[in-house]
Parts: C-alpha cells; sequence; structure tokens
C-alpha cells in the first residue's frame, strides 16, 4: 500500500496525541499529505420564545470553531516535522464528519485514536473509531491509548 494523503482525526485527548503522533510518522515514512481534522459536535441550540436563536449559541459556536483551528495548529507544531498540513474543520457529528471529510478530501488512510472503552460506557456511547473503521472507503488506522508510539 502506499499512502499519500493521510487524514488524522484529532480532539482534546490523549489519545487524539497518539494518533497525531503516529499518523505524522507514516506520512513522513511514505512522503505523504496530511490533513487534520476536528469535529465540532453541534450544541443543541437555545430557541428564544421569538424563535431566534440565542446569542449564547452563537458565541459557543464561534469560540469552537476558534479552538478547533488553535488545536489542528497545535497539532502540527507539535508532530509535523514540515509536513504539508490541511485543516479540516466542520460542525457535524464525529464518525459523520470524519467519513466525510475522508471521502471529500480523498484520503488513502484515516488514522484515529481510541480510548478502549469496554462494558456498559462502550455499549451506551458506542465507538467512533469503530463506527469510522466500519463505515470507511479507506483503511483506517487505529491507535489505542495504551499504545505506546
Amino acid at each position: 500500500m502506499n499512502f499519500k494523503k493521510i487524514l488524522i482525526a484529532v480532539d482534546n485527548s490523549t489519545c487524539s496525541e497518539k494518533a497525531a503522533k503516529a499518523g505524522y510518522e507514516m506520512a513522513e515514512k511514505f512522503g505523504a499529505n496530511v490533513a487534520l481534522v476536528n469535529i465540532v459536535e453541534p450544541i443543541p441550540a437555545n430557541v428564544n420564545p421569538d424563535l431566534t436563536l440565542a446569542p449564547v449559541f452563537l458565541e459557543t459556536y464561534d469560540n469552537s470553531e476558534e479552538n478547533s483551528h488553535l488545536l489542528l495548529k497545535e497539532m502540527e507544531t507539535k508532530y509535523g516535522k514540515g509536513i504539508k498540513t490541511e485543516y479540516l474543520s466542520v460542525v457535524d457529528t464525529a464518525a459523520h464528519g470524519i467519513i466525510q471529510q475522508s471521502d471529500e478530501w480523498g484520503s488513502d488512510l484515516i488514522v484515529i485514536g481510541t480510548y478502549g472503552r469496554t462494558g456498559l460506557y462502550h455499549f451506551l456511547m458506542g465507538s467512533v473509531a469503530e463506527h469510522v473503521a466500519r463505515k470507511s472507503a479507506c483503511p483506517v488506522l487505529i491507535v489505542p491509548n495504551k499504545c505506546d508510539v
């Protein structure tokens, strides 16, 4: 397999840092470009009596988008090693957003971290990494939180 476009999904977690490190190491080995993707999960809108969105929601969204860009820049600075990197940040659910951005960008590989939760929590919350692996059109590298990268 020859990976030329590697999409790395990141959020504010230690497991996504490990995924970023692993993804950039693979990109370096394959001479691939990288896209860092961060999904801003939608916040339920507060609706005023006059059916307009509450200003708090709009302010929260603006801050989330700004924070997303800062996170992507931080990951590139920490692990990028000069590798060409694009930033992708969208409002969506995590798994759907990652898959959609991967399809649109044309990635050859998705790198994503996982907490490795089991039992009731896994049953109730599901696994974004698992969902991405099942629905993706390209290979998915899942980096477990317990992994030393």
